[in-house]
């Protein structure tokens, strides 16, 4: 049986990468698990949640899933593409999946252009029902400073070890991404160490690429990369 482990991002949940888990249910018969890390989910407690304690349950859940499935293959979205590829150093994972990878963050340009649309949104007494003003409402008040400096420790420890990751990848990134910006992708496809990768850049996706308009293709490339043949084949892919 084949096992997929998919890995949410930094004070999300598995909601950010539901709607792909949704498709592969209905392709595959494949076994998903999309665990919550510590301190995560609906309600964020991340007070005292240190980052080797997300790793450390990821690895826990990849583990049981290799105790069920003969072919393992990682999906990480944000935090969760570091995570993941830390893991495909370590155990024998077939392929994998970078979603928005965050090898870099916070791309300024863009988070500014976002925050100018709460501003606006605020201005014409819409901010309450703002999707924008309430997640950022939410990560401000639920995030204290310390998992903040716990994130940016793992970002530091993990993106060295990228040269390492001989696994096929295949590398996802929005060009319109307020979080992560264009060099992390970039620095991904060059130093992740194998002839078989992929990059695929959307004009106009945003950081939460399982939501993002051209979706339904997004998944398309991901079921058809996961279930290819080993080519031996760099190849870089721009969606217009």
């Amino acid at each position: 049986m084949n096992g997929l482990l998919c890995i949410h991002g930094f004070t999300g949940s598995p909601r950010e990468i539901e709607p792909l888990v949704s498709f592969l249910n209905n392709q595959t018969n494949w076994l998903i698990r999309t665990p919550v890390l510590p301190g995560h989910g609906d309600e964020l407690k991340l007070k005292g949640v240190r980052y080797s304690d997300w790793i450390r349950h990821a690895e826990e859940e990849l583990v049981k899933l290799m105790e069920q499935c003969d072919t393992i293959y990682i999906c990480g979205f944000s935090m969760g593409g570091l995570i993941g590829s830390w893991l495909a150093t370590q155990y024998p994972v077939k392929r994998m999946v970078l979603l928005s990878a965050a090898a870099y963050y916070m791309n300024p340009r863009n988070f500014l252009l976002e925050m100018q649309n709460m501003i606006s949104e605020c201005l014409t007494n819409s901010f309450r029902h703002s999707t924008i003003f309430q997640k950022y409402k939410r990560k401000f008040t639920s995030t204290p400073l310390k998992a903040y400096l716990e994130f940016r420790k793992l970002v530091n420890t993990i993106r060295p070890i990228f040269s390492k990751v001989n696994v096929p990848t295949l590398i996802v990134q929005g060009k319109m991404d307020p979080i992560v910006p264009l060099k992390s992708a970039y620095f991904l496809y060059e130093s992740i160490n194998t002839p078989e990768k992929k990059l695929l850049l959307l004009e106009e996706a945003n950081h939460h690429i399982c939501y993002c308009q051209e979706q339904q293709r997004v998944f398309q490339e991901i079921f058809t990369f996961l279930n290819e043949e080993d080519t031996c084949k760099k190849i870089a892919m721009t969606a217009n």
